[in-house]
């Protein structure tokens, strides 16, 4: 057995038992149903099944050795992930909207907003992932391969550029985010007439959270969106385990950072395991500009 492969298994299965869970918190409690969770849910849902396609390609990879499959595999994998990349993008979109349009975010036109993206995300992804089935795979020129067999170099080098696409968008509406955070904190200040202790670990608090959000997807898939356009498939493959390996990673942290750090989230868990006590969730739950 190759280590590597081994390790993707573990890293599969640790984030389809993570993200397994949040998909049923959120199917299991009816008041999960704003916007937010919606988005989480669809992250969620992408992780879980990221993680048992990692599963699965390590089944079909020493039990069941096939091209048929292999192209199934990589195909599912690639659009789970580009489902899990685009979610985060909603996620970010939302954030963002939830702190510009705050008096008109609770709204029907922000419901269908949020289908909208949802639908056009993982219509793209779903797309993303047939290609290689399709035909844009390298099986019959071997020449034509890249770094992730059997992908073609011109597949991921598409499959990079729309991350670089993605990342850059998600980094500049992070930025307005925190533009408006700090603006809406010096507000308060001038209202008040002085800006208070509070003020400025609120406003603090939720810039290095932005920044953490960002720095630990872009730490988790640069590496090997990077490697993908200049690496050959001629390098040794442990490259390409080496920079995969931290990307499969950002799909163990999203429920972390985006469920089970929620409140809500967090109440509903207790009485879905333990049912310890009864949770009170109101239906207009928390914006997901809370950070």
């Amino acid at each position: 057995l190759n280590p590597w492969d081994v390790m993707l298994c573990v890293s599969g299965t640790a984030i389809a038992c993570e993200n397994a869970l949040v998909v049923a918190i959120i199917c299991y409690s009816p008041a999960l149903r704003t916007p937010m969770f919606v988005l989480v849910g669809s992250l969620a849902t992408a992780d879980l099944l990221a993680g048992l396609g990692l599963i699965l390609n390590f089944v079909f990879q020493y039990v069941i050795r096939s091209e048929t499959v292999s192209l199934l595999t990589v195909g599912f994998l690639v659009a789970s992930f580009a489902a899990s990349v685009s979610s985060l993008l909603a996620i970010t979109v939302d954030r963002y909207l939830s702190l510009y349009n705050a008096l008109t975010y609770y709204s029907e036109r922000t419901v269908l907003c949020i289908h909208t993206m949802l639908a056009g995300a993982w219509g793209v992804s779903l797309c993303l992932g047939l290609l290689p089935v399709l035909g844009w795979n390298c099986l019959h020129d071997h020449t034509a391969c890249s770094v992730v067999r059997p992908l073609t170099k011109s597949n991921v080098t598409l499959l990079s550029a729309s991350f670089f696409l993605i990342f850059l968008i998600m980094l500049h509406l992070y930025i307005e985010i925190c533009k408006i955070v700090c603006r809406h904190a010096h507000q308060i200040a001038l209202q008040q007439h002085f800006l208070t202790a509070s003020h400025y670990v609120t406003t603090k608090k939720g810039v290095s959270t932005l920044a953490i959000i960002l720095g630990t997807f872009g730490a988790s898939w640069l590496p090997f969106a990077i490697y993908c356009v200049v690496g050959d498939p001629d390098y040794p493959s442990v490259y390409t385990y080496a920079t995969l390996l931290p990307a499969t990673y950002n799909s163990m942290i999203n429920p972390i950072i985006y469920a089970y750090r929620n409140q809500e989230i967090q109440r509903s868990m207790w009485v879905l395991l333990c049912g310890c006590f009864q949770a009170k969730v109101s239906f207009r739950s928390r914006s997901p500009s809370d950070v």
